[in-house]
């Protein structure tokens, strides 16, 4: 079971943090993402890391102001947002997936959390 925090309401160019814990004995062995998806708009990959933490990859929207972590000691992810835009504004989801190998399309994931609102105002 995956729970998503972290969201709320934000300026253009603040920061959000969101967390994603994860229950189960198992979480190191999942590759981690974080998806969204936006009023009108079909969901869309936005991060994602190896289950050892050492691999990332992300969406060019977002690349170099987002930071995709984790602690499998706490079983929880992380998505540091900074510089955040109104175009970031999204229900945002964590997401597990079994294998090896980032994955970035949301069929290959296995669990989904249940999403956390981020707004960002102009």
């Amino acid at each position: 079971q995956l729970q998503a925090s972290g969201g709320g309401l934000v300026q253009v160019g603040g920061s959000l943090r969101l967390s994603c814990a994860v229950s189960g004995r198992t979480f190191s062995s999942y590759v981690m993402g974080w998806f969204r998806r936006s009023p009108g708009k079909e969901r869309e990959f936005v991060a994602c890391i190896s289950w050892s933490g050492t691999s990332t990859y992300y969406a060019d929207s977002v690349r170099g102001r987002f930071t995709i972590s984790r602690d499998n000691a706490k079983k929880t992810i992380y998505l540091q947002m900074n510089t955040l835009k109104p175009e970031d504004t999204a229900v945002y989801y964590c997401a597990a997936a079994w294998g090896l190998g980032l994955k970035v399309t949301d069929s290959d994931y296995n669990s989904w959390g249940q999403g956390t609102q981020v707004t960002v105002s102009s």
